[in-house]
Order: structure tokens, then sequence, then C-alpha cells
């Protein structure tokens, strides 16, 4: 079948092409976003990964499957385009009252969450038994955040080889160079990766009582806006973050000051309303009007958990919102 469609793609058919494609590009699409750390550019690459290959069709040579040539594709043209990418100025918070000192500033700010609703697609498809990292661990924000410290080259070859299982020849050929070389592109990016993921306590399963009782918790002490409730729920190395903005504040004494001052100033009072990203737990926020009955967009917050408590709190503006479908007021 596939033989066949490939023939029929090659004559200019375009049905045939969506139909050869198609399976894979929800997992190319989630590839791209490994890389990019941002789903606005992994659609970009995605894009300009499907108009390569329809072109570059007639010189498939069957020496691998398509899904494997796809995926040459979109890595080289993801390493391209970071190369070709301007530095974005990171941000700051436009704010009328001075936030705490943060305990550092991020260096990676350039960062979009990835709505879980796209993972269904590729859930069936999981890495081989070869992968060292986890379906639920290649997706994480710690674990994508971590990739964008990485030089591109590294990047591409710990997710190709350590999440997607591809072998170190298959590795080499689809990036021109040697299994030398990516052998020693991988470890160096192992090392790396090893500092910036300590190990933590796994969360509750997704969906499960403990997940369930956990964020039901949260949620109260948001719309209470009950701030000693939050930081009692918060590891005590837990981190708040805010990415584009470049604060980061780490510790519970620290992030309950956050929260006093910024988050909760002058009586806020918030809406959660729950989604999820990155294969994590995650909250719609609106901040309720004090005249009307309308609640509006806040962001979106994005939770880690460990164990019965939260590690971090990722803050997202409403430039994400609708990407989970979510509307930009609510009814109270």
């Amino acid at each position: 079948m596939e033989a066949e469609l490939i023939e029929l793609a090659r004559t200019g058919d375009q049905t045939a092409f969506e139909q050869l494609v198609d399976p894979y590009r929800r997992e190319l699409l989630l590839h791209c976003y490994r890389i990019f750390g941002s789903l606005a550019d992994a659609e970009d690459a995605l894009q300009e990964t499907m108009l390569a290959a329809w072109r570059g069709l007639t010189g498939f040579e069957g020496r691998s499957s398509i899904r494997t040539w796809l995926y040459r594709i979109a890595t080289t043209r993801s390493l391209n385009m970071l190369r070709s990418a301007s530095r974005r100025p990171p941000m700051t918070l436009a704010l009328d009252v001075e936030p705490p000192e943060p305990t550092r500033l991020g260096e990676v700010v350039w960062l979009e969450p990835f709505p879980d609703v796209l993972l269904e697609a590729v859930a069936d498809r999981g890495p081989g038994p070869e992968a060292r990292i986890e379906r639920r661990e290649a997706i994480s924000l710690a674990f994508v955040t971590a990739l964008q410290l990485l030089p591109p080259r590294q990047r591409a070859v710990v997710i190709l080889r350590d999440v997607l299982d591809f072998s170190a020849k298959e590795v080499a050929t689809m990036l021109e160079t040697t299994e030398e070389s990516v052998t020693s592109a991988l470890k160096r990016a192992r090392s790396s990766l090893g500092k910036d993921l300590p190990e933590s306590q796994s969360p509750p399963p997704p969906h499960s009582p403990e997940e369930e009782e956990l964020l039901g918790r949260l949620v109260r002490c948001f719309e209470n806006s009950d701030v000693d409730g939050i930081v009692a729920l918060l590891t005590d190395d837990a981190w708040v973050r805010m990415p584009p903005v470049p604060f980061e504040y780490q510790g519970r004494e620290l992030a309950g000051r956050f929260f006093a001052k910024v988050a909760f100033r002058d009586g806020r009072r918030y809406r959660m309303i729950p989604t999820r990203a990155n294969g994590q737990p995650a909250f719609a926020v609106y901040l309720r009007d004090p005249v009307t009955d309308l609640c509006h967009a806040f962001g979106l917050l994005v939770v880690t958990l460990a164990g019965d408590r939260v590690s971090a709190i990722t803050r997202f503006d409403n430039a994400v919102m609708s990407r989970f479908g979510l509307p930009r007021t609510l009814s109270d």
C-alpha cells in the first residue's frame, strides 16, 4: 500500500501524498516542538518539512522507511531554522509594583506549552526498547526546557537516539555525519541533561485519586487567595517561572513573597479551569472582575508534581490560550 501511494504521489497526486504522510504529522510536530520548545516554531518547521517532502519525493530511494525519511527532513529543517533565527531579547515585567528579587534569570524564556490533546494521536507509537527516556518524561516541561540549553546538534541527537530510539547509524545518516560523531554528541548531551534534570519524586499517575486530591487543594487555595495554603503545597526547592519573562523564584519563602506581592496584590481573585499540557496538569487562570460578573483570561499555569507536593509552577501568558481552545472571558 505504501509503495503504491509513493508511486502515485510521485506523479503529482496530492491526495496520495497526504495519505502517505498524514499518519506521521502529529509525531513530527512533537519532534519539532522538542527541538524548539515552541509550538509556533514547530508548526512552521512541520510545514517546511511537508513542502520539502513533496518536492523531494522523486529522490526518495526507499533505503529507509518513509517515517525515517520524514524525520531526517524535519530534523534538518529544524536545525536550519535554529541557525537562521535571530536571538529574541528577554522581556521584563510591566507591573505597577516592584516584584521581589528573583533567584535567577532563566536562560530559556522562549518556551510554549504543548496541549495534551495533540499527544493523543501519537500515544500508541511509543519509543523502542532501547530508548532511555520514558514517554512521559520526554514531553515534560523540565525535559523540553533542559533540551533548549543544549547546542542544536546535541539536542537533535539526544531526541533521535534516547527518545525516538533511532540507531546511531540512522541518526548519522540523518545528520550527514559519522556514527562516532553521533556517539560523542550523545555522550556530551547526556552529561549536560544529567546536570539540568535533578532527580525528584515521581508524580502521581495522571487522573489518579492522588493527583486529583492534590490539584483540588491547589485550586481551592488559588481561588481563595490563600497564599499560605499554596506555599504549604510546595516542595522546599519548588520553582515559580513565567516565560517569556526571565524571572525565576525558588523555594517556599520567595515563592510566597512573589504570590503575595504580585499575583494576589490588591485583593485579586481568580477562577481556575483545568486542562493538561506537556503530559502535566495545567489550569487556565481567569481574573475575576470586581464590578461585573466576567472573568478575564490571565494566562495558563502548568503544574509539576513530585510525590504529594508541587515542585514547579510555570505561568504562560494569554497568547497560548487559543491553543487549548480556551475562551478569553468567562461568566462568573
